[in-house]
């Protein structure tokens, strides 16, 4: 009986140890490759893998167009942050102080203009659409209504005005300086006549929109008009889009002096210039904004 005993504690023994071997091998032969985890996973990467570009704009259309192409930008690599501004002077002041990667919102004699004023290193990266600047209806609903001492607002930024002032003078309404041209810096002193002695109105472009009840037209920038529930095709006269103004007054991406070859500008300027983005410029404004790439 010991005899049996004992071989049976013997044949439990060996295979526990059999066991205990078996156990070792499996621990040691495991392709980790082969296992799920954090490091193998497919799930697309995080947002917070992608470099932030920030960029200043206006909230119509520029912060609208610039959310159309946020997915370009992150195929690019790049994570965008929307800053919308209400005027035209945060976005640049904001630009040079360091706290934007780059703006878009403006055109390049304004911002030739603003440098000149604020001593800025502000340089255009690229321009992307043109915005045809209209005379919208304000007391009055009809060019055919306009009388004597009639009142026309328009906007008092150099570039903005003597585009009014151009648009004005197409119209036959005023005659301007010789030497008037797209790129000048004119104001209502260039006037050098005005039959109907019209009273226009300089004010902040984009307070105009708020008092065309109290004036009998409004000239209006675009990004402004479409801010009001305003569209091309309500206003009663525009630039025509074909001219030398659709270049000199196309609204550009701005950057700091030096920046404007980055890899991080070249990816917005990619981005802008898309057809992505020029399918949505033609299919949302009805040509208030007209794609110039």
């Amino acid at each position: 009986m010991k005899k049996i005993l004992a071989l049976t504690l013997s044949a439990i023994l060996c295979l526990g140890l059999l066991a205990g071997c078996g156990t070792e091998s499996s621990t040691t032969t495991t392709d980790p490759a082969t296992e799920p985890s954090a490091a193998t996973s497919t799930e697309p990467s995080s947002t917070t893998e992608l470099e932030t570009i920030t960029v200043g704009a206006t909230s119509t259309p520029h912060g609208e167009i610039l959310e159309a192409v946020r997915g370009e930008l992150e195929a690019l690599g790049y994570d965008l942050e929307i800053v919308t501004f209400n005027d035209y002077v945060q976005p640049n002041t904001a630009l040079a102080d360091g706290d934007l990667d780059a703006n878009y919102f403006q055109h390049e004699p304004y911002l030739t203009t603003f440098n000149a004023e604020r001593g800025t290193d502000l340089v255009s990266a690229g321009a992307i659409h043109y915005e045809p600047m209209g005379i919208y209806p304000g007391s009055k609903t009809s060019l055919d209504e306009l009388s004597e001492g009639d009142a026309i607002a328009i906007p008092n930024d150099g570039s903005n005005e003597t585009r009014a002032l151009l648009l004005l003078q197409d119209l036959g309404y005023i005659t301007l300086e010789d030497g008037i041209d797209a790129s000048s810096n004119a104001t209502i002193e260039a006037i050098v006549d005005n039959p109907l002695n019209l009273e226009i109105t300089e004010m902040n472009a984009e307070n105009i929109p708020h008092v065309l009840p109290d004036v009998a037209f409004g000239i209006i920038n675009g990004n402004y008009a479409l801010q009001a529930g305003l569209t091309g095709n309500d206003a009663l006269a525009s630039e025509d889009a074909e001219s030398d103004a659709a270049q000199t007054y196309a609204n550009i991406v701005a950057c700091r002096n030096g920046d404007e070859n980055s890899d991080k500008i070249q990816a917005l300027i990619t981005a802008l210039t898309s057809d992505t983005c020029r399918e949505y410029i033609e299919s949302t404004y009805n040509g208030a904004v007209v794609p110039i790439f």
